[in-house]
């Protein structure tokens, strides 16, 4: 009885609150109360359904009769419709007033409040939403174990006067009956004492769930990528064509297993949660001590903005009060200068005086000082301007700055999720990872990279699951902690692996939200590193490589014009061959270039080093049936057709690849020819349907192509080398050493990838060799 009354929260429906009454489920797979359902339908502007009528008083209950009578009419189907009939007549379905019935009904959107979200109910409504039955089943016995039913339900049979209280419900009836109305309605020896019997309720529900499209068919089977429960007639739609469709029965005992998996790791796992809930009590406790400081330290900081602006107040104000007092004084004393020239006062008066003196010398004596100030005077007079500027102009105050940053002023922000730039990130021989800030984002201190290895199951497939969990649990998260920059490497990674990647920022006020994850596959080897040979007598009229020996560009020179001039007599081409300055001898290993989208033609690919050289030293047609690099044969008469060829190579130009067919590729129409043909091509899988050709298949050009060549078992497979994806597999003779080779026909250019290593390093490293290097006496 304690588990039910402890799980009362589980039966609320998410809009009332209440213990949910009559629920169905949403496609998103919450449960909400039918009348909830469609007062939240109303409230976003559709119109009002027809609901069924309130079970705790049912209209059509024909209690008017007495039980005692001998016969009386069975209880209508039609006075006590299940919840799923109502729904199916129209329930959600609606037509405005000038609509044409032709036109197909807008998709009703329904605000599910736990999601937070929009859910689709589709052109029906709350039709295709099936009635919760499990969940009433629960919410029931939920109720007669805490006696929240304890309201007696009477006998909908019996006069109101002399009604007794029921005993029995009849599933079948849809109705609650005492003993002796219910031995009245079901005698035995007829088909009515067959009928199930259930506890008395006002709230009878279907026996089973029926489809909501088709009348009176059962559910028997669940579409696992619809993870919707059909009818036969539904599992016949073509929208379920090439659906995962299983018996119900089947789906049903897988949930319950996987639900009883679940509960078992819960419960065996009890300690956990109960240190769990010690750890959220204490967080708790935290955020309210921590609220009470940061509130604290919110006034104290408001208190000092204040003191400081009252301070700087002040000392403003004394300054524009002392250019007040100087300025005042500037302008008194020209007041006083200018009454001085009235007529009768001052000055004027003193002059008139002075011309009174008849005496020379003495009136020469005292006339020079009043001369001197006269003339001053006129001067004034003349270029008259104010002693001091009365507008005050230069002491307003501009504080639009200061009130934006007053507006803006908000509590530290932690950075936010920062965005993987995953044109440069990239797993070569180390994981380079790189990544930005948003520009709306606060700056960051510095970043926190996180990575696993991401959990498979043995013999191949990811986990799911508890099985999964656990996998994420013993693969943890391992950091790179307190990186200075927006980019970061991680090395001693295993091989053919996918890491999961993850990266945050921090600042004063914490770390912020992780980045998205970004999934990297490292190689399937180990990262071959060498360099373009340019030791092989390259011609420089045509091809070019660089200082670095890493990238190599061909330029058609005059050698193709002059040779276009038999165009119409021959099919001569001029080919350029260029090799890796390493040979391989022994192991597995892995390496990636890149071809220029505009490249004419470029085969990239390996070759027996012997045979590159013969080929190099005795030029081909390109164009003769006896020397196809794509072949892998260099004479059809010497070899035998069971040998591996001594060459492979895929042809890549105009911005396209090339994947021909026969014993060397991977695929057959899709479907293998033997156990060592390829596998098919994953971009077939995914829809990307290539243009095909009676002798091979063409794909768009991928940013990076990758070689992986394992020399004991004689076979080289081709990469995308952004995703790993395998695009090409076939034999390769390894009776000798075996060389990276790449081809040119005309114009085109080529790139090594470089090593993250190299890449991340303040100077290129002393380049070591660690597979047998390759010594040819050219003159030989």
């Amino acid at each position: 009885m304690s588990n039910m009354k402890s799980m009362e929260r589980e039966l609320h429906c998410p809009v009332c609150k209440e213990i949910v009454k009559q629920p169905v489920v949403l496609p998103c797979q919450h449960s909400i109360c039918l009348m909830c359902a469609s007062e939240v339908l109303v409230q976003n502007g559709y119109p009002p359904p027809e609901l069924p009528p309130e079970p705790n008083s049912p209209a059509s209950t024909p209690n008017t009769r007495s039980p005692h009578q001998a016969r009386r009419p069975m209880p209508s189907k039609a006075d006590h419709r299940p919840i799923d009939r109502v729904l199916r007549s129209g329930f959600g379905t609606y037509l405005s007033p000038g609509r044409r019935r032709k036109e197909p009904p807008h998709a009703m959107l329904f605000p599910c409040p736990p999601c937070g979200r929009e859910v689709e109910l589709g052109e029906k409504g709350l039709t295709d939403c099936l009635r919760n039955l499990t969940l009433e089943r629960i919410v029931e016995r939920y109720r007669h174990t805490v006696s929240l039913g304890s309201v007696a339900v009477m006998c909908q049979f019996c006069k109101p006067p002399q009604s007794l209280e029921a005993t029995k419900g009849c599933a079948d009836c849809r109705a609650s009956f005492c003993n002796e109305c219910f031995k009245l309605y079901h005698p035995w020896g007829t088909p009515r004492a067959q009928h199930e019997h259930v506890q008395p309720t006002l709230n009878f529900r279907p026996k089973v769930l029926s489809c909501p499209e088709h009348d009176q068919e059962r559910l028997h089977f669940y579409c696992r990528t619809c993870q919707r429960l059909l009818c036969p007639l539904c599992k016949l739609r073509r929208i379920h064509a090439g659906h995962k469709v299983a018996p119900v029965a089947q789906a049903y005992q897988t949930l319950k297993d996987k639900i009883t998996k679940e509960m078992n790791y819960i419960l065996a796992n009890q300690e956990m949660v109960l240190s769990q809930i010690t750890q959220l009590e204490s967080a708790i406790t935290q955020t309210e001590a921590n609220s009470v400081a940061a509130r604290e330290q919110l006034s104290q900081s408001v208190s000092d903005l204040t003191a400081l602006l009252a301070e700087r107040h002040a000392s403003l104000a004394e300054a524009l009060e002392r250019a007040r007092q100087k300025r005042g004084e500037a302008l008194a004393g020209q007041v006083a200068e200018r009454r001085s020239l009235l007529e009768h006062a001052g000055l004027m008066a003193l002059s008139q005086e002075l011309l009174k003196e008849t005496d020379p010398p003495c009136f020469v004596q005292a006339a020079r000082q009043t001369h001197s100030r006269l003339s001053t005077s006129i001067e004034g007079l003349q270029c008259f301007s104010l002693a001091a500027d009365p507008s005050f102009r230069h002491f307003q105050l501009d504080v639009s700055k200061e009130l934006k940053l007053l507006t803006d002023l908000q509590f530290i922000q932690a950075p936010l999720a920062p965005v993987i730039d995953t044109q440069k990130t990239l797993a070569y021989d180390q994981l380079f990872l790189c990544w930005r800030l948003p520009q709306e984002s606060a700056p960051a201190w510095h970043f926190s990279v996180e990575f696993r290895r991401r959990g498979v199951v043995p013999g191949g497939g990811a986990r799911s699951g508890i099985q999964g969990r656990l996998a994420a649990a013993r693969w943890g998260w391992q950091r790179l902690e307190e990186v200075g920059g927006t980019s970061a490497v991680i090395d001693r990674l295993e091989m053919d692996s996918v890491y999961v990647l993850r990266v945050r920022g921090c600042n004063k006020a914490g770390f912020g939200e992780y980045s998205e994850e970004v999934y990297l596959h490292t190689p399937p080897a180990p990262v071959l590193n060498f360099y373009l040979d340019s030791r092989w007598g390259l011609h420089a009229d045509r091809l070019v490589v660089s200082k670095e020996q890493r990238c190599a560009r061909s330029v058609p020179g005059l050698s193709l014009l002059q040779a276009a001039d038999l165009a119409l007599t021959s099919c001569h081409l001029t080919a350029d061959l260029l090799v890796g300055d390493v040979a391989i001898t022994q192991g597995r290993h892995y390496w990636a270039c890149s071809v220029e989208p505009g490249s004419y033609l470029v085969k990239v690919g390996v070759g027996l080093e012997a045979k590159l050289q013969e080929w190099f030293h005795l030029p081909q047609d390109m164009a003769s049936p006896r020397y196809d690099p794509d072949s892998g044969h260099d004479s059809g008469a010497e070899d035998s057709l069971d040998s591996p060829p001594p060459f492979s190579f895929l042809t890549m130009g105009m911005g396209k690849i090339f994947l021909p067919h026969g014993p060397n590729h991977h695929y057959n129409h899709g479907c293998p020819a033997n156990g060592t043909s390829p596998r098919r091509s994953p971009s077939i899988a995914n829809g990307n349907i290539p243009a095909s050709s009676p002798t091979g298949l063409t794909y768009p050009l991928p940013p990076r192509l990758g070689v992986c060549l394992d020399f004991e078992k004689g076979r080289v497979t081709f990469y995308d080398a952004h995703s790993l994806r395998p695009l090409w597999e076939g034999p390769v003779d390894c009776s000798g050493p075996v060389c990276p080779a790449f081809c040119f026909i005309g114009g085109g250019a080529l790139q090594l990838q470089e090593l993250v290593a190299n890449r991340m390093a303040d100077q290129t490293p002393v380049r070591r060799v660690t597979i047998q290097s390759r010594v040819t006496n050219l003159n030989n």
